[in-house]
């Protein structure tokens, strides 16, 4: 049994119509399509939203269909439109960025076709369903577990997500938020990385030119945060606390291993569990609450044992 097939099938048991709710019965769900567009494929956090969505569709009988917008907000716009040509019953959005998209958003609503943000937000689309982790809240741990890290006292840097997006505008935001408690930490700069591992390497190596006697990293997600753990080397860990967000695989099996000092763990298999059972409600025309905030959760070495590590 592959770690995809695994994780598809511990999603059904674990979150289950339990958590979810069980499909209508006299439903023919084998007729509820669903589209889903994913903001890119190539970051394992969005693999296992994906992997939960499948699961959920095939414990509710419905067929989805996922495609990957590779970070072009055009390209996820036109994916919107062929699902909407296409008659979906529900589309599931997990957006490149946070605008954009309202066109296609609105022509999916005028078909009368329900929408569902997932994991990010859109702006001024007017979505059936907004669906996301607590960013802001994760982003006051983020902070508020950095300084715990690094005893309270020294100068950190900050990687940052792609621009206009919910997710890293409201993780810095709580983060900001936070660590302004700690009069003895000074954040000494902030850079892009746009979420990617690549990116975080060079915008880490950057910084260490500039400011070579961090004391501390925070990362808005754990892509960039092991491209920092790369650019640190034998520092990481040691000399310098990287703290990251999203608890992916490889972002859990850093903390273990005592590269990383922990991360922000979001619950992406939560997410796109629910997104698909919501999204069958919503094609049913039954009631769906328009924001949903999931919580998140600090792992560290302490607790990292908790969390799934693939």
């Amino acid at each position: 049994m592959t770690m995809r097939i695994l994780a598809i099938a511990l999603a059904g048991a674990l979150f289950g119509t339990a958590a979810c709710g069980a499909p209508a019965s006299g439903d023919s769900s084998g007729q509820l399509t669903i589209g889903m567009t994913v903001s890119t494929m190539s970051n394992p956090y969005f693999m296992q939203f994906r992997d939960a969505a499948e699961a959920a569709a095939l414990n509710s009988g419905a067929r989805l269909t996922v495609t990957d917008a590779a970070n072009d907000a055009a390209r996820q716009a036109g994916q919107i439109q062929g699902f909407t040509g296409r008659h979906m019953k529900a589309i599931i959005v997990n957006p490149v960025g946070s605008g954009g998209l309202g066109p296609a958003i609105r022509a999916a609503a005028r078909a009368g076709i329900p929408v569902i943000a997932a994991d990010r937000s859109i702006s001024g689309a007017g979505v059936t369903q907004t669906l996301t982790s607590d960013n802001l809240a994760g982003g006051r741990l983020g902070a508020q577990e950095l300084a715990r890290q690094i005893g309270g006292k020294g100068e950190v840097v900050v990687l940052q997500g792609t621009a206009g997006t919910s997710a890293s505008r409201l993780r810095g935001k709580g983060f900001t938020e936070a660590i302004a408690a700690y009069p003895e930490i000074k954040v000494v700069a902030r850079q892009r990385a746009d979420f990617n591992r690549a990116k975080g390497v060079e915008a880490m190596t950057r910084l260490l030119r500039s400011h070579p006697g961090i004391d501390g990293v925070f990362a808005e997600n754990d892509e960039m945060a092991l491209g920092a753990v790369q650019a640190l080397g034998p520092r990481a860990g040691t000399h310098v606390k990287v703290v990251g967000y999203d608890g992916t695989p490889s972002g859990l099996r850093a903390v273990r291993a005592g590269t990383m000092a922990a991360t922000v763990a979001q619950l992406p298999r939560v997410l796109g569990w629910r997104a698909v059972n919501d999204a069958i409600k919503a094609a049913r025309h039954q009631i769906i609450p328009t924001t949903v905030a999931v919580p998140v959760k600090v792992a560290n070495k302490g607790n990292v044992r908790e969390f799934w590590s693939f």
